[in-house]
């Protein structure tokens, strides 16, 4: 008996695994995919991630009464953030056809965007593996991972609200330009 739940527990934490890898190779396929630029979808990702901007930085600064300094740890996620949204918008690849416009998203910004949510993770079972004694290390050391998932997840929100924004501006200027009817 004791030989079945081993191979049961094996296979679950296997089968976990190939899970956990395979959603990441599906988000850096879907964050590469070439698609058409479409006004009402560019508009919706902007409203969209404005509000979940918003509502992040909101909780952020209700919890950085518990958590301390959470509210500076967002603003550099916000920074930075924001510089790679302008650099993964500036590295676009843009198509005009008989058909509409088309872009597609910088596959290693997509690579480095998926590299960051599996470095977070990783890093939050680091730190929780391995308790800090001493205080006298550098800020991003010292930080509690609940700070480090706070500027990662800021500084996500804040390169999908730059690119969402760069894209709908493209295609309001390509609609100007060719003159398309909504």
């Amino acid at each position: 008996m004791p030989i079945i739940l081993l191979a049961l527990v094996a296979f679950v934490l296997f089968a976990f695994g190939g899970l956990f890898f395979l959603s990441f190779a599906l988000r850096y396929r879907a964050g590469t995919a070439r698609r058409q630029a479409r006004r009402w979808a560019a508009t919706m990702n902007v409203w969209a991630t404005s509000l979940s901007a918003v509502l992040y930085f909101f909780i952020t600064y209700l919890i950085s009464f518990w958590l301390g300094p959470s509210l500076r740890y967002a603003l550099a996620g916000l920074v930075f953030g924001g510089l790679l949204g302008l650099l993964g918008y500036a590295l676009t690849r843009w198509e005009v056809r008989p058909e509409g416009l088309f872009y597609t998203p910088s596959r290693w910004l997509a690579l480095i965007t998926t590299f960051v949510v599996i470095a977070r993770l990783a890093y939050g079972w680091w730190r929780s593996s391995h308790p800090v004694i001493s205080t006298n290390y550098h800020w991003l050391v010292n930080a509690t991972a609940t700070q480090f998932s706070v500027a990662v997840g800021a500084g996500m929100i804040s390169y999908y609200l730059v690119y969402a924004i760069g894209v709908r501006s493209r295609i309001s200027r390509h609609e100007r330009t060719h003159k398309v009817v909504r």
